[in-house]
């Protein structure tokens, strides 16, 4: 049987629903785990420069493909360790900007996949939450300084939107569970008005956490993906991580077949959810306009 490895940044357990959509990618290729295909799998548990060893291990496994959704470094990482393993990936970032892949119709290479454009979108992000929450003059930025990539990108886009609306935002570092409570401390010390968490899989795994945290310290706040809404979180506007996965399950399906990375072009995501919690926004007396109301793709009770 051939086998794959599936790397990730994060720990299992938040991403079981993700692992499963991979999964289902893959049948949707013919291929079914423990019947025709074997997966490896690497958690990083948000330990980014264990990357390299965790990419050397699946080698030493001969894995027939790499599938890196979710995290830019994680590609890099696999990247700089194989140019023959074909390698499957789901990033939040232009891959064309970080080397890797040549252009988005035209890989070249040995890489392809998935161009989730999630930290694109903080700008609409932050403006939704401004919309939602008028009164907000001081946002919170809540940002993972371990990853570099998307931290820069989103902190960029934030500071040019901010000026444009007139938003006062201050950016918070955390990369461990322990800093995220002290931000949350921090956030209520200096009286935040609203909080706006930035896109990445080390918060995704969180999202438990930060959701009860927000609830906690009353402050309403914005999220990338539709889980942390799932989970208590007052609302989302991104692209569904969900689907990312399944199509890097069907990507890697097509390679098993033959089909060579340079000749699946990057695909991007084309449609984007905006998500609001009812139930939280009343906890938190936050009144939906129903112009917001009308641009909702749902609206969780």
């Amino acid at each position: 049987m051939p086998v794959v490895g599936f790397l990730h940044s994060a720990s299992p357990g938040p991403f079981v629903p993700h692992v499963a959509a991979f999964r289902r990618g893959l049948s949707e290729s013919g291929y079914v785990e423990g019947q025709n295909v074997t997966i490896e799998y690497r958690w990083a548990e948000g330990h980014f420069d264990r990357f390299p060893e965790l990419v050397a291990d699946l080698i030493r496994h001969r894995v027939s493909v790499i599938a890196a959704p979710g995290h830019t470094g994680a590609v890099l990482a696999a990247k700089a360790a194989t140019a023959t393993i074909p390698i499957i990936f789901s990033v939040p970032d232009n891959p064309v900007k970080f080397g890797l892949v040549a252009s988005l119709a035209r890989p070249g290479g040995n890489a392809t996949g998935i161009n989730y454009l999630v930290a694109e979108l903080a700008a609409k992000r932050l403006g939704l939450l401004h919309e939602l929450v008028p009164r907000a003059a001081r946002v919170a930025v809540l940002i993972n300084p371990a990853n570099t990539a998307t931290a820069e990108v989103t902190v960029r886009d934030l500071e040019a939107a901010a000026r444009t609306i007139g938003l006062q935002i201050q950016i918070v570092n955390a990369s461990t569970n322990g800093e995220i409570d002290a931000a949350f401390e921090k956030f209520a010390r200096d009286r935040a008005d609203a909080l706006f968490v930035g896109p990445d899989p080390f918060f995704g795994s969180r999202r438990n956490q930060l959701v009860t945290l927000a609830a906690r310290h009353a402050i309403p706040a914005a999220y990338s993906l539709r889980d942390y809404v799932d989970a208590g979180g007052l609302m989302s506007y991104g692209t569904s991580l969900l689907d990312a996965f399944r199509q890097v399950g069907v990507y890697t399906g097509r390679v098993l077949k033959g089909t060579k990375p340079a000749d699946l072009p990057v695909q991007q995501s084309v449609k984007f959810e905006f998500i609001i919690n009812l139930k939280t926004a009343k906890a938190l007396g936050v009144e939906i306009s129903p112009n917001l109301l009308s641009i909702t793709d749902e609206v969780i009770e």
